[in-house]
């Protein structure tokens, strides 16, 4: 495109400069940010109109930026993309020790029919308990993984290195 180019018309594809008249047409459907539609004369808008089937349309006359403007604008989107940049999420042991539920992790049936089937023993209440204190351990040392490869969804290799280099604390 042209250097001194704003944009180009959308239907005769000439230049379109900075600081000048353009039209847009008034139809919410050709102006939309992906891909708006600018006219460098009301001729090449009212070309457009039969092959977008309007039925009520008009040409709005506008100016194009300037060239700082765009400039300005550009500044402004990269400033706000790199805002919209996430932080780096850093875990700690502070961060998994506060709020967080010391709840049964464990189903106590499925558990007990397990034990059952496969041994015909019962099972205490207090199980239940042990192995949640040992699945948040599991899973603490799991966070860590994902954290350490900068990712903040636990996977199944997370939990697989755990299960790999033993247990934790023991």
């Amino acid at each position: 495109m042209d250097e001194e180019a704003w944009r180009k018309c959308s239907t005769c594809k000439n230049p379109i400069a900075h600081s000048i008249v353009f039209y847009e047409c008034s139809v919410s459907t050709c102006n939309r940010k992906r891909l708006p539609l600018f006219f460098c004369s009301v001729e090449c808008w009212d070309a457009h109109v039969p092959m977008m089937r309007h039925r009520d349309a008009w040409a709005i006359e506008k100016t194009s930026p300037s060239k700082s403007d765009v400039a300005r604008e550009t500044e402004a989107a990269d400033a706000a993309a790199k805002k919209k940049e996430a932080p780096r999420r850093i875990v700690t042991e502070a961060a998994t020790n506060g709020d967080v539920p010391q709840d049964v992790l464990i189903i106590a049936s499925k558990l007990k029919s397990y034990i059952k089937a496969r041994s015909g023993m019962n099972t205490s209440d207090g199980v239940m308990r042990a192995l949640s204190d040992h699945v948040r351990q599991i899973c603490n040392e799991a966070i860590r993984n994902a954290a350490r490869d900068d990712r903040k969804t636990v996977l199944d290799r997370d939990v697989a290195k755990v299960a790999r280099s033993g247990p934790p604390g023991g």
